[in-house]
């Protein structure tokens, strides 16, 4: 089976069953009826094209010319759901833009209403109290996991500097930052005074 229809197809089915979940969503979907947007994923060198009706259809061909064209990483799909991150990607050169940018908008506007509930799916499976108990547990492993994460960077950063001296420590750059403001004020008071003698010459 080749890979692209699998994945559209997969992109396709998760998008609409997240419509699904909120009426908001239908009213966003139709203010995009009868539109195409193409993105253009630049690391995979793939296109998801995107055609809006009663439900939204992904495609990685299209013949016709679409009314919006989009270029970007992945890294910057995240990005996508703000609406007020897309001037500033395009700004920042993260993000090509060619057509309808209020097109974009709307599908940014769409893309932030898409926010599955896993504790809601999960529960019609096994029941809300071990859904609930679940997703939880997985919310505060992740924050324990970021806890532990940044007591290691701070933990490393003391090492770096203070045991290992391979960086100097805040206050020492702020030393230096002030030794070299003095030194260049001296220069300048020197360099006054050197003209004025010049000049008395």
């Amino acid at each position: 089976m080749p890979l692209d229809p699998f994945v559209t197809g997969v992109v396709e089915t998760a998008i609409n069953k997240l419509l699904q979940d909120d009426p908001e969503n239908t009213r966003r979907l139709t203010r995009l009826k009868g539109k195409v947007i193409k993105i253009h994923l630049k690391e995979l060198k793939k296109d998801l094209i995107f055609i809006f009706s009663h439900q939204i259809d992904v495609l990685s061909q299209y013949e016709g010319e679409p009314d919006c064209y989009l270029a970007l990483n992945l890294s910057v799909l995240p990005e996508l759901r703000e609406q007020a991150n897309l001037t500033q990607l395009i700004k920042s050169d993260q993000l090509v833009l060619e057509g309808d940018i209020q097109l974009a908008q709307q599908f940014s506007s769409l893309l932030s209403g898409l926010k599955p509930d896993i504790e809601e799916q999960l529960s019609k499976y096994t029941g809300d109290v071990v859904a609930h108990t679940v997703v939880s547990g997985v919310k505060g492993g992740l924050s324990w996991l970021q806890g532990r994460a940044q007591k290691h960077q701070t933990h490393l950063a003391e090492v770096i500097t203070e045991e290992w001296k391979l960086a100097p420590a805040p206050l020492e750059i702020a030393h230096f930052c002030d030794q070299v403001d003095d030194l260049n004020s001296g220069v300048s008071r020197l360099e006054a005074r050197l003209n004025r003698l010049l000049e008395r010459t």
